[in-house]
């Protein structure tokens, strides 16, 4: 091999430094993908542990225990005061003695009140319903299903041993109760009363109805106030806005507005849109107007990034055709940022769904029984009754708020899922 062939060493240096400045690289960019993947998996397992840990919890909420009581409709367990009316029947009594009669050797007062409170204080109501249903059949005896208490009810679903006291059920409530599940009178069932009951302090009585109606009514008004109002901001910042310092000064406090907490605008909506305007306090209405106003700012920005992404050529096109600025707005670039504009919303409205602190300060928080029907009526919403739930003292509320959550995020992901298929049609279109 002649001389010229070989390598210098100065040539074998270069390629030295080349080499190894590109395993350098190599391994940088292998740790920064390493780094990069181990992040997601971590956010991953995260979310992972979140949603089990709630789910865990939440799946008690879902089952209820029930007993089968037969209940003797006496005379004179009826009707005490020999009255015609059926409204005056002592339905409560009736209950009482069935169940004194099914436990003949509990003769102490105290005993018997124990006795009584392993059920719901809503059991003699479920025993009217039942006489008043079925008073035609001349009712004598009937075994009717009545819900038991919220300590009763966790002592089945947790107590490794029945018989034995577990929390708040000491040894004779627990040989009552195994007196009864030896008998085969205890049902295990679905709880739809979660879904079809209002809130109620009794934890075995609560549901979320009432919360769901007030979230419902409060989302419709947030929705109709902040979608058009933000997507025409957007429209006009983008399209028809002049670009001085005034714009600019609106450009600056829109983005300033995203970033204020939540409990702020609370306070605007108490002491403008309660006290000034006089509009009914914790109603849909007023906490609708609040959410729209907090809102607004996220939908704004969204929409006016995907607005400045519709490329210039269909500008140039419409108006090459002759059509307005106007037309072209809202024929043109409009449904083609449509997609963006719905991220945007949704992302809102996510937010704004989730929200507690500034619906505390306008009066969601009260204590709301009826369902709520127009946005003027009395409401809570979802994250104010799991608010509630949470500082419950009760232990049966742990699994009420757990499965409240649930609820609240599958509504989450019922509206990312139509928004990801309203996305998909205007993106084909």
């Amino acid at each position: 091999m002649s001389k010229r062939h070989k390598p210098s060493s100065e040539r074998r240096q270069v390629n030295k430094r080349i080499t190894a400045s590109l395993a350098r690289r190599k391994r940088t960019e292998h740790i920064f993908r390493s780094l990069g993947l181990f992040s997601v998996v971590i956010g991953f397992l995260m979310v992972f542990l979140l949603l089990f840990d709630i789910t865990h919890k939440a799946l008690p909420a879902f089952q209820q225990h029930w007993v089968n009581i037969d209940i003797e409709f006496n005379q004179e367990w009826l009707n005490e005061n020999n009255s015609e009316s059926v409204e005056t029947y002592d339905f409560r009594n009736v209950f009482r003695q069935s169940v004194y009669t099914m436990f003949p050797e509990v003769t102490e007062p105290l005993n018997k009140r124990a006795l009584i409170g392993l059920f719901s204080s809503y059991a003699d109501l479920q025993v009217k319903t039942y006489f008043e249903t079925n008073v035609e059949e001349g009712l004598n005896k009937a075994t009717i299903s009545l819900l038991l208490d919220d300590d009763a009810d966790i002592y089945f679903k947790e107590a490794n041993d029945i018989g034995q006291p577990y929390l708040r059920i000491n040894t004779l409530e627990a040989t009552w109760l195994k007196q009864l599940y030896d008998s085969g009178r205890i049902e295990k069932r679905f709880n739809s009363e979660f879904f079809t009951n209002t809130d109620s302090r009794e934890p075995e009585l609560a549901g979320i109805k009432g919360a769901m109606a007030g979230t419902i009514l409060t989302m419709i008004v947030t929705f109709v106030l902040s979608f058009p109002v933000g997507v025409g901001a957007a429209l006009y910042l983008e399209e028809f806005a002049p670009k001085n310092k005034i714009t600019d000064l609106i450009e600056i406090n829109i983005n300033n507005l995203a970033a204020v907490p939540s409990i702020i605008f609370g306070l605007l909506g108490m002491s403008i849109i309660i006290n000034v305007f006089n509009l009914p306090r914790s109603a849909p209405i007023v906490g609708g107007i609040v959410l729209s106003l907090m809102t607004l700012p996220t939908i704004i920005i969204a929409s006016r990034a995907a607005i400045k992404a519709v490329p210039p050529s269909i500008r140039e096109a419409a108006y090459g055709l002759g059509a307005s600025k106007v037309q072209t707005a809202f024929g043109h670039v409009l449904p083609i940022a449509l997609p963006g504009i719905l991220t945007g919303t949704i992302i809102g409205m996510a937010q704004a769904i989730g929200e507690t602190a500034p619906l505390l300060l306008i009066g969601m928080v009260a204590f709301i029984v009826d369902v709520p029907t127009l946005i003027t009526d009395s409401a809570t919403v979802m994250p104010v009754q799991i608010f509630l739930w949470a500082d419950s003292p009760e232990r049966s509320f742990i699994a009420k708020t757990s499965a409240a959550i649930m609820v609240l995020l599958c509504c989450l992901f019922v509206m990312n899922a139509i928004a990801a298929y309203i996305r998909r049609r205007f993106e084909r279109r």
